[in-house]
């Protein structure tokens, strides 16, 4: 029996290798055609601006003083010329960024196909395939080829402009473009500014384990960030310097020192290698507003109302009080800290600049109440971190820093220092809840009837929520805004305890009515702007508008100054603080924001201390304990450097009599001696009632 052999039919088997040849020819006609049109019409960047790139010019900032503080520019870059920078640099990004730059014409077909079927089996893009000539692409032309895009087609354009690129220059002048405009992060582009940036050296000084630091950040410049993220940094660095030795470009034993050798940053001053970063971003948003695009196009010069000094010792008090709140020395602190949450980041946290923190924040803000000029801010206490200005940016309740505008309006509508006020429980009926509002006192005690200035001094809730019920809620939110408070503040009778949230900077500012006896000035963080001809395009003109008389400013500064020698700032201003100065502590009811206002004739400041997300600091959280302490070191700082100003003088026409503490009535020999004081009176405000026969009041222990 034969046995029976296979047959196969030759015809299927023609007709698949005939589909897949014409498939491939298929491909090829549509690849060839795509290629042919990918940069039709102007789709694709001219080359012919290469040879003449310059960066564009930025505008700059300066202090009061004239001293240079920074540059405003959506890219801050300096050039240098490939002769400049050592081998050992440019043999960091080569061996790191496209290894075989020398042997391709723009497009790396061997990494194309690697990459390809990395990302076939992983379903999804892990693996590029840019050369240096398409990186180059990419960031010369950065509004024709717009860098989110990672379509195919916008790949093909890479491709179809990196040949050209490659077919004009040669591949030392491509590296030298490439190196002078490839983004580093924290807004440094080219290889010159990152260096400055992150060593404090030209590129000319950096040795092999900083050239493969900045080699390592290119991989992801904010995963890599060697400020943020120093281990993550040091592993990708030494893998760099690995891989240098692997392709023979640095010998084991440099290799060896390179890798063990300490991250050495620049030193940077409050959280940031900028001047003032805070301010700078607050006058560039403010500069953005104003010219749009004319600001990053066209060289400004900006003449700014900084004081560089007042500057840094703002920025010195407000990092040192929240270290040492942040330390336990002002009560258990119950969060982590700072530095704990950055540790912990720098293993594999945030990558990029956050709008919120979860560490203790704080904001500074210094004015000259005379001109509005913004002599220091401080918008929180890392600005790589968290670019988001807590001074001019965030909403947050003033708690009892509000009150004394509801003072004001006492004392406007003629209620003098000496009016009585019941301090005593309070039951509001609230619109939304059948549950009333029962506010407390910060010690939930209730002192009975005191005078204005007493229940000012002490902060006590009772008497500013009482007074303001009285004067009328409307009274308030119109005194706000004639403050230069622009946040709604509902009429509702919470807001005489700072209930409605402001901006630190107009909350800070408001406080120069005081400063100025009566007369508010808008801030003005700029005095002038040229053009790049010199031509000046705006100046700063000081618009005065009094909100109150100079009489009823001066009893408001009096009863302020109590708050600074007697009251809830007395342990930590007015102990340590003798130059005549006026402020307010405020701490709101759940202890999650705490301040401090004060104000001395020539200078307005305030410090904002809580967490972006609101929540209490630590039990017994006070203002006066958390906040005002910086306001003091600043300001002996400050006049350390200056002349003190002198006091208020006191309006001529104010007359003044012999009162009553406890009561508020015409001091006579019925009453103790000990309750008498002097107070000032707006003429036709003085009480006309003797005291009556009493004893002397019971002393705090």
């Amino acid at each position: 029996m034969s046995q029976l052999k296979p047959s196969f039919s030759r015809r299927p088997l023609a007709i698949v290798l005939l589909g897949v040849t014409g498939l491939g020819v298929l491909g090829l006609i549509v690849g060839a055609v795509s290629w042919a049109t990918v940069c039709s019409g102007a789709s694709c960047p001219s080359l012919t601006g290469l040879e003449a790139y310059q960066p564009r010019q930025t505008s700059r900032l300066y202090a009061a003083d004239g001293r240079f503080i920074a540059e405003l520019g959506q890219e801050r870059r300096t050039l240098v010329r490939l002769d400049q920078i050592p081998q050992h640099v440019r043999d960091a990004v080569v061996v790191t960024e496209d290894k075989r730059f020398y042997a391709h014409g723009g497009i790396d077909f061997y990494r194309v196909i690697g990459a390809s079927f990395a990302n076939i089996r992983a379903g999804g893009i892990v693996q590029g395939f840019s050369t240096i000539t398409m990186q180059l692409a990419r960031n010369l032309f950065p509004d024709r080829l717009d860098a989110r895009d990672r379509s195919p087609k916008r790949k093909l354009r890479e491709a179809k402009v990196a040949r050209a690129i490659e077919a004009r220059y040669s591949k030392d002048r491509i590296l030298e473009l490439y190196l002078n405009q490839i983004s580093f992060g924290n807004g440094a582009f080219g290889i010159e500014t990152a260096s400055q940036r992150y060593f404090g050296k030209s590129v000319r000084e950096l040795t092999i384990a900083e050239a493969a630091t900045l080699a390592a950040v290119l991989k992801g410049p904010g995963r890599y960030n060697p400020r943020r993220f120093p281990e993550r940094a040091i592993q990708r660095r030494n893998t760099v310097v690995e891989l240098m030795r692997r392709a023979n470009v640095i010998a084991d034993s440099s290799a060896s020192l390179a890798k063990a050798y300490p991250m050495r940053l620049a030193r940077r001053r409050g959280g940031s290698a900028e001047t003032a970063p805070y301010f700078v971003e607050y006058v560039r948003r403010l500069l953005e507003a104003k010219y749009g695009k004319r600001l990053y196009e066209h060289p400004l010069k900006v003449y700014t109302t900084l004081d560089l000094d007042l500057q840094g010792a703002a920025e010195r008090a407000l990092d040192r009080q929240l270290r040492i709140v942040e330390s336990g020395q002002a009560g258990t602190f119950p969060h982590r800290t700072y530095e704990q949450i950055m540790a912990r980041a720098a293993g594999g946290g945030q990558e990029e600049s956050r709008t919120v923190s979860a560490y203790l924040q704080g904001a500074f803000v210094a004015l000259d109440p005379r001109s509005g000029a913004v002599r220091a801010l401080v918008g929180g206490r890392d600005f790589e971190d968290s670019q988001f200005d807590r001074a001019t940016q965030a909403l947050r309740q003033p708690g009892s820093t509000f009150k004394p505008i509801v003072y004001a309006t006492a004392i406007q509508s003629g209620r003098p220092p000496s009016y009585l006020i019941d301090d005593s429980p309070l039951s509001v009926p609230q619109l939304d809840t059948a549950k009333p509002w029962q506010p407390q006192n910060y010690d939930l005690k209730f002192l009975g009837p005191m005078t204005m200035r007493k229940g000012l001094e002490d902060s006590r809730n009772m008497i500013a929520i009482r007074l303001g019920m009285e004067i009328g809620e409307q009274s308030v939110v119109a005194m706000a805004a004639g403050f230069g408070l622009s946040t709604p503040v509902p009429p509702f009778p919470s807001i005489h305890i700072g209930s409605a949230e402001v901006y630190p900077i107009e909350m800070v500012a408001a406080y120069s009515v005081f400063a100025n006896l009566g007369w508010r000035v808008p801030t003005a963080p700029v005095v002038r702007v040229e053009d790049e001809k010199g031509a000046t395009i705006f100046s700063a003109e000081a618009e005065r508008m009094q909100v109150l008389s100079r009489e009823e400013a001066w009893l408001m500064v009096d009863m302020m100054k109590g708050v600074v020698r007697r009251g809830t700032a007395a342990g930590s201003v007015g102990q340590y603080f003798p130059i005549p100065s006026g402020g307010k502590t405020g701490t709101t009811n759940d202890g999650g924001d705490v301040w401090f206002i004060g104000y001395t004739a020539d200078l307005v400041a305030g410090i904002w201390v809580g967490f972006d997300h609101p929540k209490q600091i630590m039990s017994n959280a006070q203002g006066g304990r958390l906040a005002a302490p910086a306001w003091t070191s600043f300001m002996r700082e400050v006049y350390e450097r200056k002349p003190a100003p002198p006091d208020w003088p006191r309006p001529v026409t104010l007359t003044s009599r012999s009162i009553d503490e406890v009561t508020g009535l015409l001091h006579t020999s019925a009453c103790p001696a000990d309750d008498t004081y002097t107070e000032y009176y707006l003429p036709g405000t003085e009480p006309t009632r003797e005291c009556p026969r009493r004893a002397a009041a019971p002393k705090k222990p």
